[in-house]
């Protein structure tokens, strides 16, 4: 190859090219010529020929240029294409309730749809929407309740349009779920102890682990204490979560006594100077004890000393519908159950499992998972919710 074209060739790839190129040309004779005038097809002027001088590639001077540009090209680090995970615990945007919630908006709007367009309503349409309200897993017992309640006074107001009927639905609703107390409990100058019980699959593990980034960026120190010693890896997932949130962590060995585990963990709480425990337990047991025996003694167990609990919340499946129902009455029987977190509640078409809870067990939702990502557990809002199953 020409000088020229070499030259030509490195210009492409800047001043490190031409480094390249005459490191290239040591290999060669001596001496190499230019012609005197070139034209190249690439550029659309043309350039004036002229005598160029010949260049000696072991001329000192080369060395120099050399040299030049080695001083003129900083050193490049190699960078990868995909950006490193951010570690930045900054809060995310808080997911919408409307945006979140399509697939329950449209069962429970498929369900009512039809009695906006009714000029009468009748016995016929009365039954339509309980069973519209029981279809969407409001629950048998509330959806009555619901219903003769909206029959009630729309016969008060004398309105029999499909439409206002609905108006009072929704604002029936809107007080089903009023004037309960939501917030979590957490105690200043006290180890305080979350206990979060349900079975397995709904989700308590990784609500922990939400939950504990949640608690971090708003000023607390958490610990995390692997309560669940059955589960196979559930001790190194709720390990990963603490990492991740920057919360201190406790685990036992596998197969070994949960209660011990809690202990362990309020303990160590007190030392570090960590204000809140969040507890994770078995969905269920590899042998035969019973697993809300065993609850009911991590429960005392996690009050003994420095601990202070102040929560035990059921982590329930929104997909599962009545048999979230069912597991909730058995899990209250066995503890004292503060509040519930309703997971995969976007994932759900049948959001009035939220009724049923609240009205037929008397405990408030105080969490719902609204998607997949870390921000997206967040507080229970009855007012965003009901609108956003009608609008």
């Amino acid at each position: 190859m020409e000088l020229l074209e070499i030259l030509i060739a490195a210009g492409g790839v800047g001043t490190v090219g031409l480094v390249g190129a005459f490191v290239l040309l040591r290999g060669r004779a001596s001496k190499t010529e230019l012609p005197t005038s070139a034209s190249t097809s690439r550029s659309t002027a043309t350039k004036t020929s002229q005598d160029v001088e010949t260049i000696d590639v072991d001329d000192p001077d080369v060395d120099l240029l050399e040299d030049d540009i080695d001083e003129r090209v900083p050193d490049v680090d190699v960078v990868d294409d995909k950006p490193e995970e951010s570690q930045d615990l900054a809060p995310a945007v808080k997911p919408s309730f409307f945006d979140r919630l399509g697939k329950a908006r449209s069962a429970f709007t498929g369900y009512l749809g039809g009695l906006a367009g009714i000029s009468r309503v009748d016995d016929d349409t009365w039954e339509d929407l309980e069973d519209a309200l029981i279809q969407a897993d409001v629950g048998v017992q509330t959806s009555m309740s619901l219903i003769e309640d909206v029959k009630a006074e729309a016969k008060e107001q004398k309105t029999e349009d499909g439409s206002e009927v609905l108006s009072l639905l929704k604002a029936r609703m809107h007080r089903e779920l009023e004037d309960k107390d939501r917030s979590l409990t957490l105690d200043d100058g006290e180890v305080n102890v979350w206990l979060f019980v349900g079975v397995n699959g709904v989700g308590k593990t990784t609500t922990i682990g939400k939950l504990g980034k949640r608690l971090t960026l708003e000023g607390n120190k958490p610990l995390m204490a692997a309560g669940d010693t059955f589960r196979a890896a559930a001790a190194e997932q709720l390990g990963m979560w603490a990492e991740r949130s920057d919360a201190e962590f406790v685990r036992g060995s596998e197969g070994g006594d949960p209660s011990s585990v809690l202990f362990d963990g309020v303990q160590a709480a007190e030392a570090r100077g960590c204000n809140i425990v969040l507890g994770d337990t078995a969905g269920r047991l590899h042998n035969k004890s019973n697993l809300m025996e065993e609850l009911s003694k991590v429960r005392r167990v996690a009050a003994k000393g420095a601990g202070h609990v102040t929560e035990v919340l059921l982590v329930l499946d929104a997909t599962t519908g009545q048999n979230g129902m069912a597991q909730a009455k058995v899990f209250t029987e066995a503890v004292d159950v503060t509040g519930v977190v309703l997971t995969k509640l976007d994932g759900s078409a049948k959001g009035g499992i939220v009724f049923a809870i609240e009205s037929e067990l008397g405990i408030p939702v105080k969490l719902v998972g609204l998607g997949e990502g870390v921000d997206d557990l967040v507080d229970f809002e009855p007012v965003e919710f009901v609108d956003a199953l009608f609008e």
